[in-house]
This record gives structure tokens, sequence and C-alpha cells, in this order.
């Protein structure tokens, strides 16, 4: 007999970028891969795509004409919608850090090897899918402070009721830390924990979004929720309940 494969649906991504040579070869290069591609040259064009398609995630440059990616990013990483890898060939730090301030899941420099590029699309898609499934761990959520956690909907909610919007990754990362409350992880352990990828950009995106994190947790508490551990880590420092 044949066993049995779980069929996975089609993930489709949105590629923004007004080279449309380059953005044909990364759609193309993807659609190889097994996703299914749209294309926009500007916001209005993407703005087009998303009124018509539901993307899991959009490959977003950094240099568009008209309203800027980063504008882009600030106006969707807060609104529940489609995760977010930027792209630019402008290589400072202060671009990479900017990016992820506010609310991209990864940031990639142009020009990147179309290998590179797909094993980030895949990592983001995987935290996407695991914090939708709330996979891995039994616990249909989490309280604590105060706050409710539910993996299942990917969803937190404030003390007071409000729903706290987080990116694919700042949920990873939440997640990772509500599962080993009150002790040390160190950077390699959220990476792997989270599926954030490896490397230097990806240790200092933990360090970006462990920063927003807090900064929305501490905006309804002010207990220091998640403490830096000078030379080894961060620590989630509450008592958290599985429900």
């Amino acid at each position: 007999m044949v066993p049995n494969h779980v069929v996975q649906p089609v993930r489709h991504v949105l590629v923004v970028d007004d080279d449309a040579n380059l953005r044909e070869q990364i759609a193309g290069y993807l659609q190889e891969h097994g996703f299914a591609l749209h294309e926009a040259g500007d916001a209005a064009s993407m703005e087009a795509v998303l009124a018509q398609e539901s993307i899991d995630l959009i490959v977003l440059d950094l240099m568009l004409p008209g309203e800027d990616g980063l504008s882009i990013c600030r106006r969707l990483a807060g609104s529940g919608g489609p995760a977010i890898l930027m792209m630019s060939a402008m290589a400072a730090e202060v671009d990479r850090v900017l990016g992820l301030e506010l609310g991209a899941d990864d940031y990639l420099p142009k020009p990147c090897s179309p290998r590179e590029l797909l094993a980030r699309v895949r990592a983001i898609i995987r935290r996407v899918d695991e914090a939708r499934a709330g996979a891995p761990g039994p616990a249909k959520g989490y309280q604590f402070l105060g706050f409710t956690v539910s993996p299942q909907r990917r969803q937190v909610r404030a003390p007071n009721g409000t729903t706290i919007l987080l990116t694919a990754g700042e949920f990873s990362l939440l997640k990772a830390l509500l599962d080993q409350p009150e002790r040390i992880l160190s950077r390699e352990d959220l990476i792997e924990q989270s599926g954030a990828g490896e490397g230097d950009v990806a240790g200092r995106a933990i360090d970006v979004q462990i920063s927003r994190l807090r900064r929305k947790l501490h905006a309804y508490v002010d207990e220091e929720i998640i403490r830096t551990i000078r030379g080894a880590g961060y620590m989630f420092d509450a008592r958290v309940s599985r429900i």
C-alpha cells in the first residue's frame, strides 16, 4: 500500500520590487520550488494583489517609487496580515535593524543567492505555520500576569482584554520563552526553538524582535517580563500557567 501523505497547501508569495527583471527572477525561482507567485512594482499594485489574493508572505524591496518599503512594512506589520521578508541593496546594519524594528520578520541584503532566499522564505513560512498550529508543545494556551496567549489562534490578549498584534517571529519567540519560563535561553537556543535561521543576522534579529516584544508587553504592565542576562541570553521572568 502507498502510505497516505499530508498534502501541504500551496503558499502564496508576493514579490514587491520595481526592478522587473529581478522580480521575475525571484518569482520564477520560488515558483519552481512549489510556491504560488504574484508580482507588484509599487505599493498601489501590491494593494491590488492583496485585495484579490490570500498572501502568506511578501518579499518587499526597501527602495520603491512612491511609498517606500519601510513605510509599507510599518503599515502592514501590525495588521496581522502576511509575513514580511525585506530585501535591500542597502547593506548597512542601520537599515537592517530599522526594517526589523518596523516589523519585518527577516531581512536579506541584495544581491543574494536564490538558495538563501528560498531558505529564508521557507523558514518564515514554517514559523508562521508553527505559531498558528501552536506546535511544538501540548499546551492549548498560557497565562501570565493577566495576559492570555493562544498558540492555535496566534493571539495574545492583554490584561485589559486588548488583542496585541505580534509578527510571526515575535510570536514564535514568545512561545519559546513561555515553554521554558524562568530559565536562561541563549540566542542560539532561541534561534533553534523559534526557527529564526542561522548566522549573525538571525542573532541580531532575535535581539530586535525581543526588544519589540518587550515594548508591546510592557505597554500593559510595569513588571520586567523578559530580562536580559548579560553574556548569557534572555529569561522570561514571570510565572506561567498552562491552560
